[in-house]
């Protein structure tokens, strides 16, 4: 049942106090009516007494207490969903942007969620090709996996989310595909960067587009993420299909967190961040995942660039915490113009153990993996040798290393932002690169698929 009120009492940066409210819940959807002409949105962020505390999605510019009127929605915030949705564009706050015509939604789902029965989970164990080496071979992604992005500021994190965009797909399955992109914070031209690249390449057909822009209230940040994981949820759990949700940049997410606390006068954990902020993430990322009863999953990519380029700030620390490894972007390699530049050394996938092998990828993908990592490891020690030495004080087997190392970089991790590899084709560029070294050298690779694989290159 719909209640209104007029009794605001207060207005501090994104929150409304409103006086002598009687029941009203947690969580509850309000609309803010200003005039005739100018309606906002809000929800429910604390009850105390007969005052609510009202956390709004846009800007509180405008609102003037005595006349502002605020009605109480009775049920939580929702998102009419539907199939339809593909193919479109949407602002932060489900409003279509795109200009086209109106959606009749299917169904209309909580923004907040369903609680998934821990029991119901599906371990996750299917391969998913990104068609970047860098990842399939060394760092896999398996369906229903939440693996975020670690960027710096003027990394190409953009170019790379496009192009998982692009290029993600599940082998082998009749199960439909999609992707729900959701980006926060980013320029005018990012956004015409993103829907412009999706058009060129078909892949705006398959793709859901939340986009909140620098110039849109960095509050509907807040909103933004769960529109598109309630989206996501849609389409995997009731539509069964694959779905690979991908959100950028989530440091603009924390940071609207950050301003809510600030405004509720909290108590402020490390770097100004609210103590909360782990389980505030935790409430996004742990909606990914597979259920054992549906045939469709949601697999979750936050990219999110640290501050500093330090990975022991609080957003991509605690990010690390909830989420299944990273990809981290390099600095150094993006300098020598390697793209997309991955640094494959400290990288970790949780669960690339799960969707690599014999009817998954290839027999010989765990072993190649290993050994490149090794490999790589061992070239990077000798250009460091060599740096101090020279490379005339190298051995000749270090010299192999070495060159391994440099084509490593520039063949494998270099491959563009417009190749996709099959998983086949990076593990055979895997083996031609190991090929450089002798054969002895290759002590992680079993005798098998060195005999198989392996071919000498002079």
């Amino acid at each position: 049942m719909m209640k209104g009120y007029k009794n605001i009492n207060e207005v501090v940066g994104p929150l409304l106090v409103v006086e002598n409210v009687e029941n009203v819940q947690f969580d509850e959807h309000v609309e803010i009516i200003i005039d005739k002409h100018d309606r906002r949105i809000g929800r429910v962020l604390e009850i105390e007494d007969d005052k609510a505390i009202i956390q709004l999605y846009e800007s509180s510019m405008g609102i003037r207490p005595d006349e502002t009127r605020v009605h109480f929605q009775g049920k939580p915030m929702s998102l009419k969903v539907s199939e339809t949705m593909l193919g479109r564009v949407f602002d932060g706050k489900g409003v279509i942007r795109d200009n086209g015509p109106l959606l009749l939604g299917d169904a209309e789902r909580d923004v907040n969620g369903r609680v998934m029965n821990p029991l119901l989970r599906e371990y996750p164990n299917q391969f998913l090709q990104t068609g970047i080496s860098s990842i399939d071979v060394l760092n896999t992604l398996v369906v229903g996996q939440k693996l975020p992005i670690f960027s710096g500021s003027g990394l190409p994190h953009n170019e790379l989310a496009a192009q998982i965009v692009r290029q993600a797909q599940v082998l082998d399955d009749d199960v439909d595909f999609a992707v729900v992109f959701c980006a926060m914070g980013i320029s005018f031209e990012e956004s015409r960067f993103f829907e412009d690249e999706f058009q060129r390449t078909g892949a705006i057909d398959r793709t859901v587009m939340f986009v909140n822009l620098a110039n849109d209230p960095a509050i509907e940040r807040i909103l933004a993420p769960r529109m598109a994981i309630t989206t996501a949820e849609y389409l995997a759990f009731e539509k069964d299909m694959h779905v690979v949700l991908v959100m950028s940049d989530m440091n603009y997410y924390a940071e609207s967190l950050r301003e809510i606390s600030a405004s509720r006068r909290e108590i402020p954990g490390r770097r100004g961040y609210p103590g909360y902020m782990y389980t505030d993430l935790a409430t996004l990322y742990e909606r990914a995942g597979k259920l054992k009863n549906r045939n469709g999953s949601i697999t979750m990519i936050p990219i999110l660039s640290m501050p500093e380029d330090d990975k022991t700030h609080p957003i991509p620390d605690l990010t690390g915490y909830i989420t299944e490894g990273q990809i981290i972007m390099s600095r150094d390699l993006n300098q020598q113009d390697i793209t997309p530049p991955v640094d494959v050394l400290p990288s970790l996938s949780r669960l690339k153990d799960k969707g690599i092998g014999t009817g998954k990828t290839r027999e010989d993908h765990a072993d190649v993996m290993n050994q490149l990592f090794a490999s790589y490891a061992r070239g990077k020690e000798t250009a460091e040798l060599a740096a101090i030495l020279g490379e005339g004080s190298l051995s000749k087997t270090d010299r192999k290393y070495l060159e391994f190392a440099r084509r490593f970089e520039r063949e494998f991790i270099g491959q563009g932002f417009y190749t996709n590899r099959s998983i086949e084709a990076s593990l055979d560029l895997g083996w031609n690169l190991l090929s450089i070294l002798p054969k002895v050298e290759l002590k992680r690779v079993r005798d098998v698929y060195l005999d198989k694989y392996y071919k000498k290159v002079d």
